[in-house]
């Protein structure tokens, strides 16, 4: 009757329990709350404990994990199909235990903490270039309404505050004055706490040998150099580097059957700041071999047939798979001519 395998359903305060002992006899099937998950696992000798990777999952796996356990986190829609019929709290736990065993799975990497910090910190960075964003609109929208606009860009927006900030310039209402003053003021403020985040990321960066390897890919910055190297620990839980490829979901969706290939667009599964973070730094690389075609030659070869966000999509692509090679077997990236020679 001891238990084996237990399928974990985590939520905010209700955790449902499903354990199951060598035999495959149901041992347990009860709720807890937040406060009895620790005491219910203390008191149960090591096994094999199974949850689904969604929030505050890696926490629970670390403080499991302490306890003697062995945890296996598992992606939510590998684990959906295994759920029989109504989906509730029992049946996803049972669920999660049947996935577990499975010995095709697929099973996520525990992220320490310290790991989780350095990737808040490029969240809490694009929240805040987000909400900057959203300010600067509103700020140039609420301006627009009194005839006052400006070019885009950075300049035009300096000439905005600059119009804000002369209390002689009378095309602005008192009123419609001090509205804008609070959103200068936000926006100021949000350019100051995006300033230091980036500057902890830039040491963190180049404190980081394997992130200072991967920035020498055409088209990876520290920003994503660094947040490539926070999320993938452990490269060698990818087979290759296609397979990294299709885990950013830089690789076309299929719909084959029959022996007939019938591919669609990128998938767009995984990691979306990442891959946003690709292709943003592809496109650059593309403005470049524009200018300076010779020095870019399968880019621009490519550039004539295809079209350019196409191309952009095949250049993501290979910089991830790249990446991959330098975090799986060192070294750093030489261009194509320095490779043949």
């Amino acid at each position: 009757m001891q238990i084996t395998t237990i399928g974990l359903d985590i939520a905010k305060n209700v955790f449902q329990v499903h354990g199951i002992d060598a035999a495959e006899k149901v041992v347990v099937r009860k709720q807890l709350r937040r406060a009895q998950v620790m005491k219910f696992f203390a008191a149960l000798p090591p096994c094999l404990v199974g949850m689904e990777a969604c929030a505050t999952a890696h926490y629970w796996a670390r403080e499991l994990t302490r306890l003697g356990h062995q945890v296996r986190l598992m992606p939510a829609k590998d684990v959906k199909a295994y759920v029989k019929r109504n989906k509730n709290d029992a049946a996803d736990a049972e669920a999660i235990c049947e996935a577990v065993r499975r010995p095709t799975m697929r099973f996520v990497g525990v992220k320490s903490a310290e790991q989780q910090g350095r990737l808040m910190q490029h969240r809490t960075r694009d929240l805040l270039m987000r909400q900057r964003t959203q300010t600067i609109n509103a700020l140039r929208a609420h301006m627009a309404e009194l005839g006052i606009v400006a070019a885009q860009g950075r300049e035009g927006l300096k000439q905005l505050l600059e119009i804000i900030a002369d209390k002689a310039d009378e095309r602005l209402p008192i009123d419609a004055r001090a509205s804008l003053i609070v959103l200068a003021a936000q926006l100021q403020a949000l350019q100051t706490m995006i300033g230091t985040i980036e500057r902890r990321i830039i040491a963190q960066h180049r404190a980081n040998e394997a992130s200072k390897r991967v920035a020498t890919i055409p088209g990876i910055g520290f920003l994503g150099a660094s947040a490539i190297t926070a999320t993938v620990t452990d490269p060698n839980a990818f087979r290759s580097g296609r397979d990294f490829a299709a885990w950013i979901g830089l690789v076309p969706r299929q719909d084959s059957t029959g022996g007939k290939q019938k591919l669609g667009p990128i998938s767009k599964q995984g990691d979306r700041y990442l891959r946003r973070i690709l292709v943003v730094g592809a496109h650059s690389v593309l403005w470049l071999a524009k200018k300076n075609p010779e020095k870019y030659p399968w880019l621009t070869q490519l550039l004539a047939r295809r079209p350019f966000k196409v191309v952009a999509i095949a250049l993501a692509n290979k910089m991830a798979r790249v990446a991959w090679v330098l975090l799986a077997r060192g070294g750093t990236y030489r261009t194509p001519q320095l490779a043949a020679a």
